[in-house]
């Protein structure tokens, strides 16, 4: 049994209130407001379009109900309203809450201190393990070392920089445990500049009592 709320994914098709645009070699070849969000997995639906509103050399398949689809990566950018969005459309019936939290948490790998703070800020997404947020002043540095990686959310957007783990006793690198958004989206804003550690890396403690590891690993 999962130990945080599931994404709900609906069967079939849902309308998409949001105007939808897409970006090709600097300018937009997709403006409507007449998208429908198709579900072909539990997580996040994409974008179905009626064929008038997409240019022929991007219109893929056609579905039982006259809605053409078009590869995610066929545009340059896509936005809902004026904002860009990554990786997928965000799925309508998901959450994303940014939280201030008094809970003391504290992360370790092979029990050296990574992070620990009586003031985190508590990322809750629907569907998946909350992530926590600290003050950079709470990392302990010396054991960190920048990495190249760089990943992009629907909802956060693109992360600026990672890091990965240095144990000091053996020089043995654990790689990008940890990254941070220094220009998260708006809703996502009070996480911007912090710093949050992969759980499924590190060994968690909130309040004292260990939080089991994540078996699978997201982002």
């Amino acid at each position: 049994m999962s130990r945080w709320p599931r994404a709900i994914a609906p069967a079939g098709t849902e309308p998409c209130p949001r105007r939808i645009r897409a970006r090709l070699d600097g300018r937009i070849v997709i403006d409507t407001t007449a998208a429908r969000y198709v579900w072909d997995h539990a997580k996040y639906p994409r974008y179905a379009f009626a064929a008038a509103d997409v240019p022929p050399g991007l219109a893929g398949a056609t579905d039982e109900a006259g809605l053409v689809s078009v590869a995610w990566d066929a545009v340059d950018a896509w936005f809902e309203e004026d904002e860009q969005v990554y990786v997928h459309p965000r799925n309508p019936y998901a959450r994303v809450d940014a939280l201030r939290s008094s809970r003391t948490v504290r992360v370790e790998r092979d029990g050296v201190l990574l992070a620990e703070s009586d003031h985190p800020v508590i990322l809750f997404e629907t569907g998946l393990p909350p992530r926590t947020y600290f003050d950079r002043s709470a990392v302990q540095w010396p054991v960190l070392r920048p990495s190249d990686t760089r990943t992009q959310c629907p909802y956060k957007g693109v992360t600026s920089d990672y890091w990965s783990f240095l144990d000091l006793e053996d020089d043995r690198l654990i790689p990008d445990v940890a990254w941070s958004y220094a220009f998260p989206t708006p809703a996502c804003a009070p996480i911007a500049g912090l710093v949050a550690f992969f759980d499924e890396r590190v060994d968690v403690w909130v309040d004292g009592v260990a939080r089991e590891r994540p078996r699978t690993e997201f982002r």
